[in-house]
């Protein structure tokens, strides 16, 4: 059985107000604020970059974990914002890690279903005995143009999950995909800001994919929403989630633990994970949990959990105490938007 290690998260510290974008572009800061169902978004530091945010959600995951990071015999990062275009981010992590020499490494791109892409990838490497565990690490720092819609949603944020066999706290009892080619979203080579089709992002894009790779699962494990603790769908926005969990039949109750765009907005490769941990650190060992990505392109990713009795032991770690999503949620500092556009545009 292969399933999660340890994990760990990372949420920048810098916070915007989405009404402050609004205010600097004469809209009105509620209405905005509402339509979206994101009242603030993650914002990194001028000196924070994918490297950076996906070394501190690595690290958290290593606090935690009973081994050294020289077990790790695979390390794949994935991002849509890796700070080079010929250079890995996945050595320098390994090299800054420790990880040693002997691991594959590699960088993943897929939007937002990055991550979740390369969570599949390392459990068929372990189930094959190819690898006794790995690290899969999601961070971005998400990139919108000023005055387009991605700039009200873009976020920062980091989450690193360890699979393998042994120790588990929550097994993968089964995977899926569902995938096809709808040019939603894309960056040509050399572009500073990516685009994207609007209201064709909805119903042609996200929905029928990730309803898509969710009605797959279901037909795969004879299984329904009811048979569900809780669920997690990647959170573009505050409303797409919810709309979804809704068609596919799940409750209020089991999606809002997990959703956290609200307070943080969309981190990309990161969101779907960091849905997850904040179920993790608050889960009971044997509750079940559904989960579905999304990356424009377009595919999503379905995975069903299984928490197991060491997860309690887990969250009693003083690692796993020190970065709970709630507390990095809570922890915060509030800029404006002039703050802002010189932080990460560089004006």
């Amino acid at each position: 059985m292969v399933g999660i290690v340890s994990y760990g998260t990372y949420i920048p510290r810098f916070r915007l107000p989405i009404a402050d974008i609004a205010a600097a572009w004469n809209k009105e800061g509620a209405e905005v604020t509402k339509s979206l169902g994101i009242d603030e978004k993650s914002v990194p530091a001028s000196d924070e970059d994918a490297v950076t945010i996906a070394l501190e959600a690595a690290g958290s995951c290593l606090g935690s974990f009973d081994g050294k990071p020289t077990d790790l015999d695979v390390l794949f990062v994935g991002s849509e914002s890796h700070p080079y275009a010929v250079n890995p981010t996945s050595t320098i992590i390994g090299e800054l890690l420790g990880v040693g020499h002997t691991y594959l490494a590699a960088d993943l791109e897929f939007a937002c279903k990055a991550a979740t892409a390369g969570l599949q990838a390392l459990a068929g490497l372990i189930a094959a005995g190819h690898a006794r565990c790995g690290l899969v690490i999601g961070a971005d720092t998400a990139q919108g143009k000023p005055h387009d819609f991605l700039e009200y949603t873009a976020a920062a944020g980091g989450a690193a999950y360890i699979l393998g066999k042994e120790n588990l706290v929550a097994k993968l009892l089964a995977d899926t995909s569902y995938s096809s080619d709808t040019p939603d979203f894309w960056r040509r080579d050399g572009v500073r800001y990516p685009s994207h089709a609007g209201r064709f992002t909805g119903e042609p894009a996200y929905f029928a994919h990730v309803m898509g790779a969710a009605s797959r699962m279901f037909a795969m494990t004879k299984m329904t929403p009811s048979d569900f603790d809780y669920c997690v769908f990647h959170m573009p926005n505050g409303k797409f989630p919810k709309e979804v969990a809704k068609r596919l039949g799940f409750t209020e109750a089991q999606l809002a633990p997990s959703l956290i765009v609200k307070r943080m907005g969309n981190s990309y490769s990161a969101t779907t994970l960091l849905g997850l941990a904040a179920i993790l650190d608050i889960a009971r060992p044997g509750q079940k949990i559904f989960m579905v990505s999304y990356g424009s392109g377009a595919g999503s990713d379905a995975f069903v959990w299984e928490t197991t009795e060491a997860l309690q032991k887990h969250q009693a770690s003083d690692a796993v105490r020190q970065s709970l999503v709630e507390q990095q949620l809570a922890r915060k500092t509030q800029i404006n938007y002039v703050q802002f556009l010189k932080q990460t545009h560089k004006l």
